[in-house]
This record gives structure tokens, C-alpha cells and sequence, in this order.
């Protein structure tokens, strides 16, 4: 792409300006309409390191006025972007329609984006009662705590929910902001129109509730080398991350090495295992099931099962023949982009090249469009356990893989082979005919996995209090925090501050002895209240 091609500005330090460009790389990038191979206007920019540096100032500036506001006041325009974006709901659905070959609806506008706006209002309701900053209070030690904003944060959105994950929309950039930080938000190349969109219409909120306009910054895209930096510069507080395992993993060194917190959403493919009496008693609802959920939005869910176990015999022949019947009926959907659709191909292969049997599908490309033929693959729980690390290789889109085993023990030893996943799953009878097994398959699948399902796939994750979506690595970068589920996601970007005979007036407004509003949970002298000290 030519340097001189006219670029889209970024929105640093409350100005929407010329990027800074990168001239030693590709200094801009059209996303592509994954839906008929074109490029589409506009184009956007490789920002230098010197548009990071400009925008870590202003995140910096941005968080010292932040730290002196009332939480009110960030609750109001996390609520007034909300309401923003609603108003803009047609012209976000457009864009993201055309850059990711999503269904404008039902998928985008009629569960992505009023999922993304109930998520920024339940961020505003945690940040206006305080509760999820865990205030406590010994009055006998004279010592209270809680916790407080970090610092600016830096968001990585994924290419796969342009509303609901999006770098200056989604669960972190809600959860930063409702925690009392600045984002700077770095646009997934997949749909950085969207993005941008999303950026003016907060950028409009913030005018509008008098909020520090450096508040919410975007850039569209760094060299690798910048990416890294970035997350390691003394200024940023934490970084959220949602994409690829190899990118993930170096941006996690890097931040790793400067000693500051990262929060990654990587790999997963959620296994499913399959009882045998629920086979017998119900197995055409479960194929059913099943179908729906690998296939929905062609596979390129997080919480997508990739991986299918059960035991030999009469009904897993039957599953493997059903599924199969059912992938090649099914027309292939369109993959997110054509790196989405080089990655699922190369998945693919990887599968088949350490032994797994071709069912049906094999990943052929579809001419004029980012798409593969469905695929289904199959191998034993012996084959499985011969190399368990590369039959573990996500395969992100319409591919699955079925795992038979010899019987519960075998498919016991493959779950114990496990890397880690945001989620696992196990089918039962309802009759207890796998009362006996239940136990032992779910005691080896509960350290895999962020969250445990029963009789139910896991596509799905509701914006719930008692949510957890995160899990073990490689699933996530830390095993103790959750991407989704609002208080709980807030403290990933918080810092635990402890006050030690510090005189009541200068204690923050969560620990001083009357309660800031009324009804914010406080844990005093051993006991959670919502009474005054």
C-alpha cells in the first residue's frame, strides 16, 4: 500500500489527528468484506511509536484528573456512551456486517450490541455502588483497604465480536473505565471502521458528561516490535487481550519482563464429553445440539466445542454418521477474514497430519468468499493419547473433532491430557444411568476448565454476576480472573491499597466511617454491612 495514501485519523489526546505513521513497515491497511474477497474503503494507519508515546502522555494526564472525580461521574458517561451507541446501532451494524461477514441481524444488531450496552450499564451501576472495590475496615488495627484504580489500560479487541469484545466497547474497556482508568484502545485490523465508530461515539460522551477527553484514545494498528513496548512502558497500568495464542504469549513477555499486569484470552477448544447412557437416551437431541453449536457463526465462538468425547460402539458410530450428514447438508459460513480462513486450512491439516480421519469436509477453500467446507474429524483415545499437544491444535471456524475411546477410563486419561479451556462439558442421562461415571469424569475435568457445563454446549456466555469466562492457560493467561461477569471482571484492572492509621478525613470516600452511599457492601470488623462504622 502506497505511503501516500490518504489515512483515517486516529484519536489521541482528545484530537482526532493524522497518525503518526510507521514508514519502516506497511504504514496503512484496508480491512477486507470477508463476504466477496474486496477491499474496502477506507484506508487506515500503521501509527509510529510516536502516536503511543503521545497517547500514553495524555492517558497519564487523563488518569490524575480521573482519580479526583466521584465515581458518579464516570458512571454517567459510561451510560451516556451506551445510550450512544444505541442511537448509532444502524450505521455500527453496517459497518460491522461489511467488515466481518456477521449477520447484520439476528447477530449484531439484536444480541451483540444490546449485549455490549446492558454490559456498559451494568459497568456503570458496579462503579456508582462501589461494592466491587471490596472496602474493608479494622477498626481495633486502625487499618482499612480497598481497591483503586491502576493506571491507564490498553485494550486488544478480537477480530470475532466487533461490539461485545471490541477494544473501546467491549467487557475490558467497560471494565477498565468503570474501574476508574483511561483506555487506549488498539482496533483489531479486522474492523477498524467499526472501531472508529465506536471511538467518535465515545469520544462524544466524553464531551458531553465533562470527563477528561484523553479518557478513551484509539489506535488502529503497531508493528509488532511497538505492540510490545507498549505494554511494557512504565505509564500503562494493565493491558486486556483478546486474539491469537503466538501474539497473545508476546505481548505477555514483554509485559511479563516490565513487571505489569496482563490479562490474555487465547486458545480453547471446550471439550464436550458424551456419556453413554445420555447417547441411549437422548442422542439425536444432542447431535442436534451439537450441530447448532459448532456451527454457529461458523465456528469462530471462543466457547466453541472443537472437541467431541465419548465411547465406542453402536451410538458413537451413529453420532460420527449424523454430524457428518448433517456438516456436508449445511452451507459453509463465511470465516471472519482471510487470515481467519489461512489459520482454520492450516488447523486443519495439522489435525490430519498427526493421524486424525477425514470424515467429511477436509477444509477446501469456497471460491469468491472467506469460507472452508465444514469438516468433521475423528481419531481414538489411543491416538489421542500418543501426542495429545498437537491434536489439541485449535482449529478456529467450522472444523471439529470427534475423540472415541475405549471406555470412561480411557476417555478419563484424555481429559487428563488436557490442556487448559474456558469451558468443558459433560452429557448425562437422566434416568442415572451414568450416575456411577459422572464423578470421576468431571473431577478430571473441573481443573481443565474456567467453566463446567451439563447437558448443555457452551457457545453461549451470559453477561451474569457469577459468570466466569476464563479458565487455565492456554485458554487464558491467568486462571484466577474472568472477561466476562461485571463486578468480578473490574479488579483485573484495580490495585489493593491499604490504609494503616491513616486520619479519618483523609481516607477515600469506600472507608471513611459513613457509608458514601448508603447501601455499599463494606466487609467491617469481620462482617459484610451496609451500616456506618
Amino acid at each position: 500500500m502506497s505511503t501516500t495514501a490518504q489515512s483515517e485519523p486516529v484519536l489521541i489526546a482528545g484530537q482526532w489527528r493524522p497518525a503518526s505513521l510507521d514508514t519502516a513497515n506497511t504504514n496503512v491497511f484496508q480491512a477486507t468484506d470477508p463476504s466477496n474477497m474486496e477491499l474496502l474503503s477506507p484506508v487506515f494507519p500503521v501509527s509510529s511509536w510516536q502516536d503511543c508515546d503521545e497517547a500514553l502522555n495524555a492517558a497519564a494526564a487523563a488518569y490524575a484528573e480521573l482519580r479526583q472525580l466521584p465515581r458518579e461521574r464516570i458512571a454517567v458517561f459510561l451510560e451516556a456512551f451506551a445510550d450512544r451507541i444505541d442511537a448509532a446501532k444502524d450505521r455500527l451494524v453496517a459497518a460491522a456486517n461489511r467488515e466481518t461477514g456477521l449477520p447484520a441481524s439476528p447477530r449484531l444488531a439484536d444480541v451483540e450490541l444490546p449485549r455490549t450496552t446492558n454490559q456498559l450499564r451494568l459497568a456503570a451501576a458496579a462503579c456508582r455502588s462501589g461494592d466491587w472495590a471490596a472496602a474493608t475496615i479494622d477498626t481495633k488495627a486502625g487499618i482499612r483497604s480497598c481497591y483503586q484504580s491502576l493506571g491507564p489500560v490498553c485494550v486488544f479487541g478480537p477480530n470475532n465480536f466487533p461490539f461485545a469484545f471490541g477494544s473501546l466497547s467491549g467487557g475490558d474497556f467497560a471494565a477498565a473505565i468503570a474501574a476508574g482508568n483511561p483506555v487506549i484502545g488498539k482496533a483489531n485490523s479486522s474492523h477498524p471502521e467499526t472501531t472508529k465508530i465506536f471511538a467518535e461515539e465515545a469520544f462524544a460522551a466524553l464531551q458531553a458528561t465533562d470527563l477528561p477527553t484523553a479518557t478513551v484514545q484509539l489506535i488502529y494498528r503497531l508493528n509488532h516490535a511497538d505492540g510490545e513496548r507498549l505494554v511494557a512502558d512504565p505509564r500503562v497500568g494493565a493491558t486486556g487481550y483478546t486474539g491469537s495464542r503466538g501474539a497473545g504469549l508476546a505481548l505477555k513477555a514483554a509485559a511479563d519482563r516490565a513487571g505489569k499486569p496482563i490479562y490474555l484470552e487465547l486458545s480453547s477448544v471446550n471439550p464436550v464429553a458424551i456419556l453413554p447412557g445420555a447417547m441411549v437416551e437422548r442422542g439425536d437431541a444432542i447431535i442436534k445440539d451439537f450441530v447448532g453449536s459448532a456451527l454457529m457463526g461458523t465456528g469462530q465462538f471462543c466457547t466453541s466445542p472443537g472437541i467431541i468425547l465419548m465411547t465406542k460402539g453402536e451410538n458413537s458410530d451413529k453420532f460420527v454418521e449424523a454430524v457428518s450428514a448433517a456438516y456436508q447438508a449445511a452451507t459453509p459460513g463465511t470465516l471472519l477474514s482471510p487470515a481467519v480462513t489461512k489459520s482454520l486450512g492450516a488447523g486443519i491439516q495439522t489435525l490430519r497430519d498427526a493421524g486424525a480421519e477425514l470424515v467429511c469436509g477436509g477444509g477446501d477453500s469456497v471460491e469468491g468468499r472467506c469460507a472452508r467446507s465444514n469438516t468433521l474429524l475423528k481419531t481414538t483415545g489411543e491416538k489421542f493419547l500418543s501426542d495429545p499437544e498437537t491434536f489439541q491444535t485449535e482449529a478456529f471456524g467450522n472444523a471439529s473433532m470427534v475423540v472415541v475411546a475405549d471406555d470412561i477410563d480411557q476417555l478419563t486419561q484424555v481429559i487428563d491430557s488436557l490442556e487448559g479451556n474456558l469451558t468443558g462439558c459433560i452429557y448425562s442421562a437422566n434416568d442415572g444411568s451414568d450416575d456411577a461415571v459422572y464423578p470421576q469424569v468431571a473431577f478430571a475435568l473441573e481443573p481443565k476448565v474456567g467453566r463446567i457445563l451439563n447437558d448443555k454446549m457452551p457457545t453461549g456466555v451470559a453477561v451474569s454476576p457469577a459468570m466466569n469466562h476464563g479458565g487455565p492457560y492456554p485458554s487464558t493467561g491467568h486462571p484466577g480472573f474472568t472477561a466476562v461477569g461485571i463486578p468480578a471482571a473490574l479488579p483485573r484492572f484495580a490495585k489493593l491499597t491499604c490504609f494503616d492509621a491513616v486520619r479519618p478525613a483523609r481516607l477515600p470516600e469506600l472507608l471513611q466511617d459513613k457509608n458514601p452511599t448508603g447501601s455499599t457492601w463494606r466487609f467491617i470488623d469481620g462482617q459484610w454491612s451496609q451500616a456506618d462504622v
